[in-house]
């Protein structure tokens, strides 16, 4: 009886090996042998170059765009040994990230066998914060590789340290530009290059004074955080002021729009539907809330979704996505919501219900409004799937003659619920309630 025929040698994870402006001298033993032994180099111009001839792997740089020719790389390559080089740390918003969520997409070879294998190198921040003597966990970092420069207003305080990922060589100019704009010109701004090589230096100046000649491409930007006198505040938590948008009188007031978002209860990663956006006021501070949180502000003026991206822009979340149109109509084909707020067109026929239909189980509505109609359309909807049904009235102190008065806005009702796990109820078969005397 002859022996059974071995079994094939599972296939060797996918190696990842960040590296520094160190080159090859700063990597771990570990790191070079698996830049030896691999028959397949990918990475960019810049990383491949750094690798002496003793890698004599095939070396193959990056395609652009980079997500989309991930798989197709990968798929060309099978059953070599690969390794892909990468900036500092992989996983820190490297291509460790997209090669995990790619290969979480395709089947395993062998259950159970790792994927990846990482072999990190530490980071441009970690760098930084050794240089500056600023407790890592302390810093904030926010990247514009790949990314808008508006994304920095959205963390901008004063007294507040930030590390900005610089996009290349014309990043910090763009940054001090942005600075001056919202108000931050006194920001100490230093410009960190190459971090932990031979050419590392560091360029020092406020945003206002900023006129250093271009950075080295390999950068980042350390700020000092100074509001200039007059600049308003910015809070972190909903309830900006009223100031803070360009508007048309479509604005859900501060104190309204606070309770609203409140009631909306935003969370990391979650997606809201803003319906009636006016001045895009309810999703641009759900966006503020996280970095993660997602939204969509359906506008069916063209003037008012027009400033909605303006408004988004100068308040740091320029990924706001904004849908012009009417709803329900506009709402067709638009991802699942976490949350829904309609602060318009209430009486859109088949609106409300195209909402609540849309929500997945766990999911909230709001829906504000200050005209009887409407009111009884979410008087309607309490008895029929409950939730909370509140009146807003806020006063306002204003001068009377010589003396001071209060001055009323118009209330708003609110309808708030969270959909059930589930079905609800048919108003029909709800408890009667009877009138207490």
């Amino acid at each position: 009886m002859s022996p059974a025929p071995p079994a094939p040698a599972a296939p060797e994870p996918l190696s990842v090996v960040g590296i520094g402006a160190d080159g090859w001298d700063g990597l771990p033993a570990a790191s070079q042998q698996a830049l030896r032994t691999a028959e397949v180099l990918i990475g960019g111009p810049r990383q491949l170059a750094l690798l002496p001839e003793e890698c004599a792997g095939e070396r193959v740089p990056w395609p652009a765009p980079l997500r989309p020719a991930v798989p197709g790389l990968l798929a060309a390559h099978a059953g070599r040994r690969v390794c892909v080089l990468a900036s500092g740390d992989p996983m820190f918003y490297g291509i460790g990230r997209t090669l995990t969520e790619v290969l979480a997409e395709e089947p395993a070879a062998v259950p159970g066998q790792p994927r990846l294998r990482i072999l990190p190198h530490p980071s441009s921040v970690s760098y930084a914060c050794a240089r500056l003597g600023w407790p890592l966990e302390d810093t904030e970092v926010i990247t514009l590789v790949g990314r808008p420069t508006e994304n920095l207003a959205r963390a901008l305080y004063d007294g507040h340290r930030l590390l900005v990922l610089s996009a290349g060589a014309g990043t910090p100019a763009e940054v001090a530009a942005l600075l001056r704009a919202r108000g931050f010109g006194p920001t100490r701004m230093r410009v960190l290059e190459q971090l932990g090589g031979d050419r590392e230096r560091t360029a020092d100046g406020t945003a206002d004074g900023w006129d250093a000649p271009p950075a080295d491409p390999l950068n980042v930007i350390a700020l000092d955080c100074r509001r200039a006198p007059g600049t308003p505040p910015l809070s972190t938590v909903p309830g900006l002021p009223d100031a803070a948008y360009a508007h048309d009188g479509q604005l859900t007031k501060r104190h309204v729009r606070a309770a609203t978002l409140a009631a909306l209860a935003p969370a990391p990663g979650e997606l809201l539907w803003d319906i009636g956006g006016g001045s895009g006021s309810i999703a641009i501070e759900w966006l503020r809330a996280h970095r993660s949180c997602r939204a969509v502000s359906v506008e069916r003026d063209a003037v008012r979704a027009e400033r909605i991206g303006r408004n988004a822009a100068s308040l740091g979340v320029p990924a706001l996505r904004i849908v012009h149109g009417p709803a329900p109509a506009a709402l067709e084909g638009l991802p699942t919501p976490d949350a829904v707020f309609i602060g318009g067109g209430l009486t859109a026929p088949g609106l409300l219900a195209a909402c609540w239909e849309a929500l997945p189980a766990g999911g909230r509505i709001v829906a504000n409004t200050v005209t009887l109609e409407s009111e009884a359309l979410l008087a309607d909807h309490y008895r029929q799937y409950g939730g909370e049904l509140v009146r807003l009235a806020v006063a306002h102190a204003v001068p009377v003659g010589g003396f001071t008065g209060w001055r009323q806005a118009m209330p708003v009702t609110q309808w708030s619920a969270v959909k059930p796990q589930v079905a609800s109820p048919s108003p029909s078969s709800r408890p009667q309630e009877t009138e207490q005397p």
